[in-house]
């Protein structure tokens, strides 16, 4: 049951939203065209199973999980203003 202004489904419309924007983020940054035969950081070769896997891979494993663990630290934030982050 909803108080306030708040409708029924308000909190469960935010939470779909919410992962909807995170979908919508992800896919922006996935890789698209012709994937490449060497890393563009380290210009190791890409194994072609990889290349193959992921259609326009740019990066070795190595170089992938280092970008990987640096954008670990993007937790985004909430533009809707829920409650939780109005108290921080």
């Amino acid at each position: 049951m909803a108080t306030g202004w708040a409708g029924d489904g308000a909190v469960q419309d935010q939470i779909d939203a919410t992962i909807k924007d995170a979908i919508k983020r992800v896919r922006s940054q996935l890789p698209t065209g012709p994937g490449r035969t060497h890393c563009e950081e380290c210009d190791a070769e890409i194994p072609e199973a990889r290349r193959k896997a992921v259609p326009g891979v740019r990066l070795c494993v190595a170089c992938q999980e280092a970008r990987d663990q640096e954008q670990a630290g993007f937790s985004g934030y909430n533009r809707r203003g829920s409650k939780d982050s109005q108290l921080r």
